[in-house]
């Protein structure tokens, strides 16, 4: 465990948030979780509380009683100040809005000690599109997971050119010591690493589907028969949820508007978001 990073704050409790929070409780690390009211921390409570009995399945030790500590490593609260107060590092995982984004760093830079390490989990912006609004551009970086962290523990690190090298150094520490691999970036990279190889896939898979040539189906058993892949692109859309990769195309070109609409009318207006809701391109068993 990281001597400089021992109390952590996660700014979101969604699906990737909640998860964030509860893998670093289950690595010994009290968390604050905050979201923004009484509503979206019910929310974020029943995921947590989800996750329980999904690390308890997939997660070897877990069901001796970890899983259930680590919940009780977990503090929810809708107060900003009080969430950020006595954090060494806070990780935000808000909406994949630039506004929102820019209003929460704007807040904390006023409210969080001039000693926090600020992350953001953005799957889409740049680190260096908010060091400005951190207050601490040198302690401010990147760090980005993939869902379901406690089977793809991948953490990417990618700070700008303002960022501290120690607190580099330290944020990759602390996403060793919480389980992740952490992939270390040296230059800012739109995508990362991950998403750099994975959305070309998952375009490519959309277009096949969305322009009629191939059914989902079809394309996921053709990836996974000719190169021996656990699971095809839209298996993988359903992990990731819908959402992000529908507001992703929804800002593209031309051709990526018309699939975002396609996933819009066909999937997500339906309720189909993927294994969050039980239902995307294929049907998932509910708890």
């Amino acid at each position: 465990m990281t001597d400089d990073i021992s109390t952590v704050t996660v700014l979101g409790t969604g699906v990737l948030g909640s998860q964030i929070a509860f893998q670093t409780a289950y690595h010994g690390l009290p968390v604050v979780a905050y979201d923004i009211d009484d509503e979206a921390l019910a929310a974020g409570r029943t995921r947590l509380t989800q996750l329980i009995d999904t690390y308890e399945a997939e997660v070897d030790g877990a069901a001796d009683g970890t899983a259930k500590e680590a919940f009780t490593r977990i503090r929810l609260t809708s107060d900003l100040a009080d969430a950020v107060a006595k954090a060494d590092l806070v990780i935000e995982a808000v909406p994949e809005v630039l506004d929102i984004k820019k209003d929460t760093y704007r807040k904390l830079a006023t409210l969080a000690p001039q000693s926090t390490i600020f992350a953001t989990n953005s799957s889409t912006l740049l680190p260096s599109d908010l060091k400005d609004l951190t207050g601490r551009p040198d302690r401010f970086l990147a760090l980005h997971f993939a869902n379901q962290i406690w089977r793809f523990n991948t953490a990417e690190v990618m700070g700008t050119a303002d960022t501290d090298p120690k607190v580099y150094a330290g944020v990759v520490e602390f996403a060793n010591s919480i389980g992740m691999v952490p992939i270390e970036l040296h230059r800012e990279k739109a995508g990362y690493v991950l998403n750099s190889l994975l959305v070309p896939l998952l375009h490519a898979a959309a277009e096949l589907a969305a322009g009629g040539y191939a059914d989902p189906e079809t394309v996921d058993n053709t990836w996974r028969i000719a190169t021996g892949a656990p699971v095809g692109p839209f298996q993988i859309f359903d992990i990731v949820g819908l959402t992000t990769p529908y507001n992703l195309l929804s800002h593209g070109d031309e051709a990526s508007q018309q699939i975002a609409a396609w996933l819009k009318d066909n999937y997500i207006d339906k309720g189909r978001l993927g294994v969050a809701t039980g239902q995307g391109f294929y049907t998932y068993p509910t708890k």
